[in-house]
C-alpha cells in the first residue's frame, strides 16, 4: 500500500486518510490501488464496521494528479480496468456505513465520492467542487445520477456545468452533508458519528443501505460514464484543458467542435 493513503483500525472503524498534503492529496493511480484495497477490506473483514474517508493537511482532495492523468491519456487501456475504477467498483459493492470528514477542498472524485458516503461532515468554510467539464472531461463515480437526486437536476447540472465551488454551509442546505462545523471540529465530530455508527446492529444496518442503493446500477452507469471519460480524456479538447492548466493559463476551446 503505498505511503500516500493511511489505514488504522479502531473500534470498529476504518479510518482511511489520503495522506499527500503537500499536493492537496490530489490522487495518483498507486493510492486508487490503495483506496480499492481498504474499501474492499472494509466489505471482507467482520472486525469493520465502518469505514471513515478523511484527508491530511488542510484540504480533503484536489481531484486526480494532472500530470497522472497526462500520462493516462497517451495510452489505449480500458479505463474500467485501472486503479480508479477498482476502487468505483468498491464503492459501489460496499454494503457498510461510510463516513466522510470534509475540510478544505473537495475537487472532482473529492466531491463524487461523498455521494457513496452515509454521513458527510464539512467544514464550513470547506469548497466543493466537479470541474469536470473545465478539464473538457465527464463526470464519474455514478455522480451523473446520484448528484441530482440529492441537490435536484438544476443545482447538478450547475455544479458540473460551470465548475463552480460550494462552500460547506451551501452543501448542508442542499443534502450534500449531515453536519457543517467549524474546520476544526471536522474530524472529532465525523469519527464520533463513525463510532455510533460502529455501535449499531450490523446485519441491519448493511441491510438498510443495500434497500436503499441499487448497486447494480451505480455500477452500470460507472462503466457507461467510464467510456465516455475515456473518450474525452484522450480528445484534443481534454489535451488543451490539462496542458492549459500546468501552464496555468485559461483553456482556448474556441476551435473545439
Amino acid at each position: 500500500m503505498t505511503e500516500h493513503i493511511k489505514t488504522e483500525l479502531d473500534a470498529g472503524v476504518l479510518s482511511v486518510s489520503l495522506n499527500r498534503a503537500d499536493k492537496k492529496n490530489a490522487i495518483t493511480q498507486a493510492m486508487y490501488a490503495a483506496l480499492a484495497e481498504a474499501t474492499e477490506r472494509a466489505k471482507a473483514d467482520d472486525q469493520v464496521r465502518v469505514i471513515l474517508f478523511r484527508g491530511e493537511g488542510a484540504d480533503f482532495c484536489a481531484g486526480n494528479d494532472i500530470m497522472d492523468f497526462l500520462s493516462i491519456s497517451q495510452t489505449s487501456g480500458d479505463l474500467v480496468e485501472m486503479g480508479v475504477f477498482r476502487f468505483l467498483k468498491a464503492l459501489a459493492d460496499l454494503d457498510k456505513p461510510a463516513v466522510a470528514a470534509v475540510r478544505g477542498r473537495a475537487v472532482g472524485i473529492g466531491l463524487t465520492l461523498l455521494l457513496h458516503c452515509d454521513m458527510v461532515v464539512v467544514g464550513e468554510e470547506a469548497l466543493l467542487s466537479a470541474p469536470f467539464i473545465n478539464l473538457a472531461l465527464a463526470p464519474e463515480a455514478a455522480s451523473t445520477l446520484l448528484l441530482p437526486a440529492i441537490v435536484g437536476h438544476a443545482r447538478a447540472y450547475e455544479i458540473f456545468a460551470l465548475g463552480e465551488a460550494i462552500d460547506g454551509r451551501t452543501a448542508l442546505n442542499w443534502g450534500l452533508a449531515n453536519r457543517a462545523v467549524a474546520d476544526d471540529q471536522v474530524d472529532a465530530i465525523a469519527l464520533d458519528l463513525a463510532r455510533k455508527l460502529a455501535l449499531r446492529a450490523p446485519n441491519s444496518i448493511r441491510q438498510t443501505k443495500a434497500l436503499m442503493r441499487d448497486t447494480a446500477a451505480i455500477w452500470d452507469l460507472m462503466q457507461r460514464e467510464a467510456k465516455v471519460f475515456g473518450s474525452q480524456m484522450r480528445s484534443p479538447e481534454a489535451i488543451e484543458a490539462f496542458m492549459a492548466f500546468t501552464e496555468k493559463r485559461p483553456p482556448d476551446f474556441s476551435k473545439a467542435g
